[in-house]
């Protein structure tokens, strides 16, 4: 990096490689779209590189800035660090923002009570929830995302896991269909009634164990999350299977369906959240984690969800 550039440009720069768009890195950073533009062109001639390069209606990052993406990441969480420590460490001073990747079975549940949480304490802090569309660590190491919040299925080094708590799947079904009005779902029911698939997955878990017994489902829709397709489950004698903390979340807040706990076993959900090593001592960083663990005490309602939080601090 150049002498030239100044830390408003390097804040610039990050904002448009987190958003592949002027307009959008304006309206983030608080800027005129023609402000923003100009910053660009400013970054082009210091660094010597179109970093943005147009691709149809979008832009897409060149090779030199994917490459330099991650070391302006570190230099801005360094400065946030250095004016945190002269804000006496005080998270309601703070301006600057965080970015989380969760899990959409519990984005609809977690985010509207950490988004109250941290309003309450840091009013200039932004939260910015990222698609779970992966669990590479490479987010984590390049500083794309500040905290992951999901099942953990690949494991580094360098990377920091906490259990959070310990889920399991269950059935929804509309509380008006002729589900809804029984006592306990059967495995002659579950695979007689059209399902509604997650996350686009033609095998799960559930296809699996019903294989073991010879049975099978029948999947009539395929949606890429859980908080969508669980909407699908208001139709008559629709089965959707989703995590239960969405399931009592769905019910908590009288969405009119039930759940039924799955006539057959199936693994237990494990949900982690994950940080990079250089972030143990962060102090935001670790303000944020506490934070996370703290919202989710108010979901786990179970006992055996609840001692897996306290277990895990």
């Amino acid at each position: 990096m150049t002498d030239d550039l100044d830390l408003n440009l390097l804040r610039v720069f990050d904002a448009l490689m987190d958003t592949g768009s002027v307009s959008a890195a304006a309206e983030r950073l608080h800027l005129s779209v023609p402000a923003t533009s100009r910053a660009l062109g400013r970054l082009r001639r210091t660094l010597g590189d179109p970093l943005l390069v147009r691709a149809g209606r979008g832009l897409v990052p060149t090779p030199f800035a994917l490459r330099s993406a991650g070391r302006v990441r570190e230099l801005l969480e360094d400065a946030a660090e250095l004016f945190t420590d002269r804000a006496d460490d005080e998270p309601r001073k703070w301006r600057r923002s965080f970015a989380v990747r969760l899990n959409d079975g519990l984005s609809p549940v977690l985010a509207p009570r950490l988004i109250s949480r941290i309003a309450g304490e840091a009013p200039d802090v932004t939260l910015r929830f990222v698609t779970d569309d992966s669990d590479h660590p490479d987010a984590l190491r390049n500083g794309s995302i500040d905290l992951d919040i999901g099942l953990t299925r690949t494991f580094a080094p360098d990377v920091r896991v906490r259990r959070l708590y310990v889920d399991r799947f269950v059935v929804v079904v509309s509380s008006r269909s002729q589900l809804g009005r029984v006592d306990r779902l059967t495995v002659d029911q579950l695979c007689h009634y059209p399902h509604v698939s997650s996350q686009g997955q033609p095998v799960s878990l559930l296809d699996t164990a019903l294989e073991r017994i010879g049975r099978s489902r029948r999947v009539v829709a395929a949606l890429p999350t859980y908080a969508v397709s669980s909407l699908l489950a208001l139709e008559d004698d629709i089965i959707v299977v989703v995590p239960h903390v969405l399931a009592r979340h769905l019910v908590e807040r009288q969405v009119p369906v039930r759940w039924h706990e799955l006539p057959l076993a199936l693994p237990s959900l494990a949900v982690d959240q994950r940080w990079h090593a250089r972030l143990d001592g962060n102090h935001p960083s670790r303000w944020l984690r506490s934070h996370v663990a703290a919202a989710l005490e108010g979901l786990v309602a179970d006992d055996d969800l609840r001692s897996a939080v306290h277990s895990c601090r």
